[in-house]
């Protein structure tokens, strides 16, 4: 008896994990068994989808071309994205309405830590409209300078955009930007003004910012407060009515985009895919253009937000893939998939992301190397914008040289390292990608070509081996009250960038725009700013090239011993202040010894800067030996 019971009890025990678990991943739960009444019931040929309906496969083929839109929304950070994201789930059934329901799209750990959107997220929600079910391809964006590169990914895969502005704030640096690459892909814009339930909210003066920076007229803005849910519907609405439905034909040949990817460990790469023809189902062959290697379709399906699996994915749709790929070289962002024996001409693609930041990353121990050289594969597969080049150092061994896109990139790729894969790196000092054009045609040919590019400081050639430096250069958007005008413009100044434009976007902000030297911002510019504005200023950049600089190589020494990992490349005339900044914060650094440590900044043989750490020496006391020091 004892046996059976338990027996029992553990099936009972199993079966509830199981079904708690299936329900989690959006899986059908076992259903317990029909009652009498309940088999009476028989179900209607035609029904009706809803978000929530996880119980079955959904029939994709129940949606036409004509009634799928495919959107995004951009704004400038904190503008309220990912909660609109919320309330358009909840509208449509996609997700309960509770009060837990905040950044439901924002999955990974650091993205809730830091209260921001990290990776665009998809969701298709079911919405009916005068007699018609639609289905509504959402993607939430990232609204950060440093994440813009997967803005431009996500609007591959749409018609049109909401473009998110703060009833309170207005019109910011990012908000310009977003809307000039959606404008670039000619997609269409539904301004939406939201926070008008704030006390100083004045959604009016946002209208006239709208319609004198972007020209959109000010009765094509939607006004809405997303925390509240207030006229939230009308934004359902106005995409159905104003973004136009996919150009697609479904009876081509399949031909699917490759716009975002993940890793999962137990099914290999899994795959978000827009399809622009044909119709993929599981069961397919599908080829890859990138590898050439053939695949057979394991699961199709929709994102729900959670995953969704479907019988077949249809031209105009969005949706996940997984083929059985299994190593994560095999699934290249903006790659083509096509069926087996049916080629077809690959889409476009994406345009590369250009690094803006490089920095050394090591492993703090050596035998740790293979392990982070998996995570950071796994990782880049899932942050396509970032590049991978091996390196190593004398004092801290093998490790890579990564590119990011900007500051708080690196900070949150390394956080995603430690609490995805539990990876404890060493990071170097971080520095921007110089170039130098070559003197002589004997170095041109060991170089194999005229203009080099440097990513490693240490690496930076002498003065003798080049006839010029050239250093990148950024276009940068500012937008501030007009009363800190003139301590910004000062700033700006003390960076060596040069003024382009100076705009009123209304009575009280100022749009105003300056060419920087990249090495000038990256660090702690924008911090900067915030302290002189009170936080209202706001700072978007974009790549402008590069220009002829007077730059040196900075060594720092140790005792006498350049140590590597802490050359730096500065401009000339900042020479003398970075290198008496660095030798005074490695003296408050470095713990002191019983001898001197000398500490000097260098360029070339020329000593321009010195500190020199303390002494400890032990005297008998008392009660034994007490530290001294000796100044």
């Amino acid at each position: 008896m004892w046996t059976l019971a338990g027996q029992g009890c553990w099936r009972r025990c199993a079966l509830a994990a199981w079904a708690t678990r299936a329900v989690r991943r959006g899986l059908p739960a076992p259903r317990p068994a029909p009652t009498r009444g309940a088999a009476a019931e028989s179900k209607p040929p035609d029904r009706s989808y809803s978000s929530a309906d996880r119980k079955e496969k959904i029939d994709m083929s129940r949606f036409p071309v004509e009634n799928t839109r495919n959107f995004s929304i951009i704004a400038h950070v904190d503008h309220g994205k990912s909660t609109l994201a919320d309330r358009l789930l909840e509208l449509t059934g996609a997700i309960d309405k509770t009060k837990n329901n905040k950044q439901v799209l924002d999955k990974l750990q650091v993205e809730r830590e830091r209260g921001i959107t990290v990776k665009a997220q998809t969701a298709s929600l079911f919405y009916d409209y005068e007699g018609k079910q639609y289905l509504l391809n959402l993607i939430d964006t990232p609204g950060h300078v440093d994440f813009s590169y997967e803005v431009s990914r996500s609007l591959s895969a749409c018609q049109g955009v909401l473009l998110v502005v703060d009833a309170n704030e207005g019109i910011q640096a990012q908000t310009v930007a977003n809307f000039f690459l959606a404008f670039e892909a000619q997609l269409s814009v539904i301004p939406v003004i939201n926070k008008i339930d704030l006390k100083n909210a004045d959604p009016e003066r946002v209208e006239k910012q709208i319609e004198k920076v972007f020209d959109i007229p000010s009765d094509e803005c939607i006004k809405i407060s997303a925390k509240l849910g207030t006229n939230v519907e009308s934004v359902l609405q106005a995409v159905i009515k104003r973004i136009p439905p996919p150009k697609v034909h479904r009876k081509n040949p399949l031909r699917a985009l490759v716009f975002d990817s993940t890793f999962d460990q137990y099914r290999g790469v899994i795959a978000n895919v827009a399809l622009f023809d044909g119709v993929v189902s599981k069961g397919d062959k599908i080829v890859s253009v990138h590898t050439q290697k053939t695949y057979e379709v394991n699961e199709v399906g929709v994102l729900n937000p959670n995953e969704q699996p479907t019988h077949k994915l249809y031209a105009g749709q969005v949706g996940y893939l997984i083929a059985g790929m299994k190593d994560v070289t095999e699934a290249q962002i903006g790659d083509t998939l096509y069926l087996h024996k049916q080629p077809v001409e690959p889409l476009p693609g994406f345009k590369s992301a250009k690094p803006m930041v490089f920095a050394g990353m090591y492993p703090i121990d050596q035998s740790e190397y293979n392990n982070l050289k998996s995570a950071i594969e796994k990782l880049t597969l899932n942050d396509s914008s970032v590049t991978v080049h091996r390196d190593s150092s004398l004092a801290l061994g093998a490790g890579w040289r990564l590119g990011f896109l900007g500051l708080l990139h690196m900070e949150v790729f390394n956080q995603r390292l430690e609490q995805e894969y539990n990876a404890s790196v060493t990071l170097t000092t971080p520095t921007v990608p110089y170039k130098a054009v070559l003197s002589s045609a004997k170095l041109i040919k060991e170089y194999r070509e005229k203009e080099i590019t440097i990513i490693n400081p240490a690496q930076f050639p002498d003065k003798s081996k080049v006839t010029e430096y050239l250093e990148p250069i950024v276009l940068g958007t500012i937008i501030t009250p007009d009363e800190y005008t003139g301590k910004i413009m000062m700033l700006c100044q003390a960076r060596r960038a040069v003024q382009k434009n100076m705009m009123y976007i209304d009575q009280n902000r100022i749009m105003l725009k300056y060419l920087f030297p990249l090495n000038e911002i990256v660090v702690d510019f924008y911090d900067s700013l915030k302290s002189l504005s009170s936080g209202y200023a706001s700072f978007d950049y974009e790549d402008a090239g590069y220009q002829t600089a007077e730059l040196v190589k900075m060594d720092i020494l140790l005792n006498g011993n350049i140590v590597e990992e802490l050359v730096t490349v500065v401009h000339k005339d900042k020479a003398y202040s970075a290198g008496k900044a660095i030798c005074e914060r490695l003296k408050d650094s470095l713990p002191r010894q019983l001898f001197e440590i000398a500490i000097q900044a260098a360029l070339g043989s020329k000593i321009i800067a010195r500190e020199t750490n303390l002494i400890f020496v032990t005297k008998p006391g008392l009660y034994g030996n007490i530290w001294a020091e000796l100044l």
